[in-house]
């Protein structure tokens, strides 16, 4: 299946997954009990078929894979567009209507 369908990386990262369990030499119902989730929902990560948000980041903590959830902090290190908006803004502020004097 390919990497570019849905599906493809819902499989890929299942299998990135139960490798990484197994290198930490631990079962499916030892990861699932220190994720604190179902040994059901481990099973449908690993196998790519569909899983919650919630599942992934409980399993990636456990496995010491955050920097998976980092990837998708747009942020990063620097600081928020947001927060770039407003600093420009403070350097550079609009300039101020002056109210026309009246003859």
């Amino acid at each position: 299946m390919s990497l570019e369908t849905t599906e493809g990386w819902e499989q890929r990262l299942g299998m990135q997954v139960r490798a990484l369990r197994i290198a930490a030499l631990l079962s499916q119902d030892e990861l699932a009990e220190r994720a604190n989730v179902s040994a059901g929902a481990l099973r449908t990560l690993e196998r790519g078929t569909g899983s919650s948000l919630k599942t992934l980041i409980r399993v990636a903590r456990v496995l010491e894979r955050t920097d998976w959830l980092a990837a998708f902090d747009p942020r990063g290190q620097g600081p928020s567009p947001i927060e770039l908006l407003r600093e420009r803004r403070r350097q550079n502020p609009r300039p101020q209507r002056v109210p026309r004097s009246r003859p």
